[in-house]
């Protein structure tokens, strides 16, 4: 549950506040929201092709309907639910071929980039991610799946970044996150080894087992890139 908040949605009471202020408030309720459907999204406490309404949200927690009615709306336009008129929200439902399509446009955007960088970077250029690397073994070990969902955004947005085309991060930072719902029965430790055996060729400059591992990475469209 979020901080307590009033009937506006904003956590704080009737006290008057500078209107500054209550913005900043009202952002940092919303973005609280946001973060928490997302992780019941992940975890799968959203159940793919049901209704949720925002004020029966709003009640589990703890806020008004306007924030999450706000956080539903950003996770529409992340395809992670559809607006159903006059109910409420429902969660998307995807088939095996819209994961796969998902997975192979990722790929496709991906793929050339860290081969590129592979062969145009110095080795020591990668040491810097290991740490993103080591972060999605050590959640993928803690069973946390909406965790190791954030940590492997973060190890996938620290390679493309090294190429500095911020508009190819926003893209690939897009359909990451859809790829990631709803959840699937991905096996998390066996997805952040990959991320591992990727890190060690490229850190030894082997560009054959690089392209091996980030093809096999998106290869079948069912791993939790």
């Amino acid at each position: 549950m979020v901080a307590d908040a009033p009937e506006d949605g904003y956590p704080y009471g009737g006290t008057a506040v500078p209107f500054g202020h209550r913005e900043i408030r009202r952002h940092s309720v919303r973005e609280q929201i946001l973060q928490a459907l997302r992780t019941a999204l992940v975890d799968g406490d959203l159940a793919p092709g049901e209704v949720y309404s925002a004020p029966a949200l709003g009640l589990r927690f703890g806020v008004s309907a306007t924030p999450v009615r706000e956080a539903m709306q950003q996770l529409a336009s992340e395809g992670a639910v559809e607006v159903v008129p006059n109910r409420g929200f429902r969660v998307a439902v995807r088939s095996p071929r819209e994961r796969a399509e998902l997975a192979e446009v990722r790929a496709l955007i991906e793929a050339p980039v860290v081969l590129r960088l592979a062969r145009t970077l110095p080795a020591g250029r990668w040491a810097g991610l290991r740490p993103y690397a080591e972060a999605t073994a050590v959640v993928a070990a803690s069973g946390d799946r909406a965790g190791y969902a954030e940590a492997d955004r973060a190890f996938h947005r620290a390679i493309l970044e090294l190429a500095g085309n911020g508009q190819l991060v926003a893209v690939a930072e897009d359909l990451h996150r859809r790829s990631q719902w709803p959840p699937k029965g991905t096996c998390l430790v066996a997805d952040a080894a990959q991320h591992m055996r990727l890190l060690n060729a490229l850190e030894t400059g082997n560009g054959t087992a690089a392209r091996t591992e980030i093809l096999n990475h998106f290869g079948d469209g069912t791993a939790t890139e």
